[in-house]
């Protein structure tokens, strides 16, 4: 079995706390802009996209990558009419460099008139995804998981000094007769606090 610590870093992951500000390169002529954004969906990665679109209507390309999940990963590169793994390829590189998950890099370009060849333009592509995640903020978070937790109105007290006790966070709190909590738990620590729940005589774990 895993030791505490190797498991303690299974459920841990990096991603940005907010989206980047935006970040400018030029080369020969050429503009690149970067943009990166914390994703943890399709939809709010499809929702980023048209933003940066809207931002930039002239732009010759917007290409970009992102990155979702942390167990099972999924990401998509996209060149938008560059050279095949010329730009989207050379983002995801950063993203992969950076360590992060649940994130999108989109770089814009302006055409400057010199054309940069594919060596070129992967390196331009590379620079902008770096300096735009390097200003970028990280943040570093857990996989969780959820537990609901009830118990009689008395017993507020003795459940809330638990649950601060054992660093659970609540998501939700219903306080009636019969109380309900919501809890949110490290996914490494989930089996062992659902255990340690179900032993306290003053509450019941759903």
């Amino acid at each position: 079995s895993q030791s505490p610590s190797v498991m303690k870093d299974v459920d841990r992951y990096h991603t940005l706390s907010k989206p980047s500000l935006e970040f400018v390169c030029k080369e020969k002529g050429s503009k690149f802009v970067g943009y990166a954004f914390p994703v943890t969906s399709e939809t709010a990665i499809k929702d980023s996209i048209a933003a940066v679109k809207k931002i930039h209507p002239k732009a010759r390309h917007i290409c970009f990558a992102w990155k979702l999940g942390v167990e099972r990963v999924v990401f998509r590169t996209n060149d938008d009419g560059e050279p095949n793994n010329s730009a989207g390829h050379s983002i995801y590189g950063q993203i992969l460099s950076a360590n992060l998950t649940n994130v999108l890099v989109l770089v814009v370009r302006y055409f400057g008139g010199v054309k940069l060849g594919v060596g070129g333009l992967i390196r331009a592509y590379k620079k902008t995804a770096q300096g735009t995640l390097q200003n970028s903020t990280i943040s570093e978070r857990f996989l969780e998981e959820t537990l609901e937790v009830v118990f009689d109105y008395p017993n507020w007290g003795k459940v809330l000094q638990i649950v601060k006790q054992k660093k659970m966070v609540v998501l939700e709190k219903k306080t009636q007769l019969k109380c309900h909590l919501i809890l949110s738990v490290k996914k490494s620590e989930f089996d062992a606090l659902k255990s340690f729940l179900e032993k306290q005589p003053f509450l019941s774990c759903k």
